[in-house]
This record gives C-alpha cells, structure tokens and sequence, in this order.
C-alpha cells in the first residue's frame, strides 16, 4: 500500500447534513422492498439545486437514510454469500455469472478485493440497483431517460485486509481510448452510486475525496499522479443505507480497514446511451435501464 496509506488517513471528515424527512417526503414515499417492482405512480426524487450542483461542482453528494436497516440485511446477507463463494476460488476470473477479483493468501481467508457483475449471482443486488432511489437521480444527472448500467460492484474491505485504493478518477476506468468511451452529455456521461452495506468510519478505510483545488490536472483534466493534496481533502462516513452519487472526474481514494468490523458497499455505474463502447465482464453487463414512465415529479 505504500505512503498513499498514511497520507489518505490523515485527512479531515466531511459529515453532510442528515436528510430530514419532513422536507424530503420522497424518502418514505419512495421506499419499497428493493426486490419489488414499483406501484404505478411511485413519487419519483427529484434532487435539489444544492444537490446537483455539490455534483457538478464538488464531484458529489450523499442522500443518508436511504435504504432500510431490513433492506441493507439483504443486500449484507448476499455479500456474505459472495465472500464465502470467494473462500473457494484460486484464482481471478468469471464464476457464475459474476467476476471475482481476489488475492490467494498462503494463510488465511482468501482476500476479496471486489466482484465485478455481483448481480448476476446474486439477482437481488440486480433489483436494487434498478430501485428508483438509485434509478431516478442518476438519470437526471445523466439527464437523460434511459441508460446504460456498467457496474454493479460489490467491494469488501474485511478487517486488517490490506485492501485500499489510491486517488484516482473513474474515467481511467471508462475511458480506455480509441472508441472505448464518448461524452455525449459533455459532463462525463456517467453517474456512480455507493451504497454503505456497513457504517462507514474513521478508522475501517472510509471514502475520501479530494476537491479540485487539492490537485493538480492535465490538459484532458485527468489527474497528475502524486499531486494530491490530503490536508485538503475529506473523509466521508456514513451509516449503512446511505449512498453517494458521483461524477466520473471526482478524485477519490481510500486506505485500508484497520479496525474489527467490515466496511463493504455495493457500487452501481449508469452511463449515458452512447457514452461506452467497452465489453464489461458479468452475465447481463451493460443492460438498458428507464425511468418508470408513470412515475409522478415532486
């Protein structure tokens, strides 16, 4: 991990305000069981000013209380299905329907860095991200009515694990070269969303992101490596059932869980149609997604 470890821990926290929900109604309105499918004339979220521009200007936001405590237990009993499926591979590579990214250890659990297309093992993690509490902002940032979903990523970060991510943007990921990606809306074409599946804090390797004026960027505005500033940058945690939404140009990192408890989350990616000309591993990667057309706006 290196001295990126050290300088990503030494960062201060962010703690958005909690949403309240006497003024966002939406938030009980919404909300259903994620494997079900929507009631006709479900109230559609429509974000605020400050939510979409914290988007466009700072990378991201978060909505907290999102998802229930009984709808996180559902989506943590299937991340321990995929991390004791892990327990039994030998190697990276596809299995049933899903990618598994992972680290053999000589002794101990086999390291589970993330599985690519979680969703097509396990369909519920399928359903969730297709929730309008995830659908419905991504497309209005996208703003567009459709899209194309790229990721549905379970990431595990199990206690003194070693896993951790250095700063970096999304777009290296998209964007490959050649005809790989396109930005057809002109303001990255893509939307990420995270959901905290366990409280997300100091001490168990939390997201942390670094405002424009803590790095520095080439001319395509993708970030010089080692020009990150952490005393400028923030931690966000969060309790589990909250979720951000952010841009593919947001930097962004995180160091190593080196407390006694998980931190895992779900990462769902929506592209704009268009927008990506890459295969992505998973049985079903890159389907088609729509708003609910009965859906009504408040």
């Amino acid at each position: 991990m290196g001295s990126h470890t050290s300088r990503l821990q030494r960062i201060p926290t962010l703690r958005v305000g909690r949403i309240s929900p006497s003024s966002h109604g939406w938030l009980r309105s919404a909300c259903h069981k994620f494997g079900d499918l929507p009631a006709p004339g479900y109230t559609r979220v429509v974000l605020s000013e400050a939510q979409r521009r914290d988007f466009d200007q700072r990378g991201f936001f978060v909505l907290r209380e999102v998802f229930t405590a009984d709808e996180v237990a559902a989506v943590r009993a299937a991340f321990e299905r995929l991390f004791d499926t892990a327990q039994g591979l030998s190697k990276t590579g596809d299995h049933a329907g899903a990618f598994f990214v992972i680290d053999p250890r000589a002794q101990g659990p086999v390291v589970v860095q993330r599985v690519v297309w979680a969703g097509g093992m396990e369909a519920a993690l399928l359903r969730l991200s297709e929730d309008p509490r995830l659908l419905d902002p991504a497309l209005e940032l996208l703003g567009t009515p459709a899209c194309e979903q790229l990721l549905c990523q379970a990431h595990f970060k199990m206690p003194n694990d070693g896993v951790a991510f250095d700063w970096h943007q999304d777009i290296q990921h998209r964007d490959k070269g050649g005809d790989t990606w396109r930005d057809v809306n002109g303001r990255g074409s893509f939307v990420q969303t995270i959901l905290l599946v366990d409280d997300m804090n100091h001490e168990n390797g939390p997201l942390a992101f670094a405002p424009a004026e803590a790095a520095r960027f080439d001319a395509r505005g993708r970030l010089v490596a080692g020009s990150v500033d952490p005393a400028r940058c923030v931690e966000v945690v969060g309790r589990a059932g909250d979720v951000l939404f952010f841009g593919p140009w947001a930097v962004h990192g995180s160091a190593p869980n080196h407390s006694a408890v998980p931190r895992r989350v779900l990462i769902n990616g929506y592209a704009a149609p268009g927008a990506n000309g890459r295969f992505y591993p998973g049985a079903g990667a890159c389907r088609r997604l729509a708003r609910d057309p009965s859906a009504v706006s408040r």
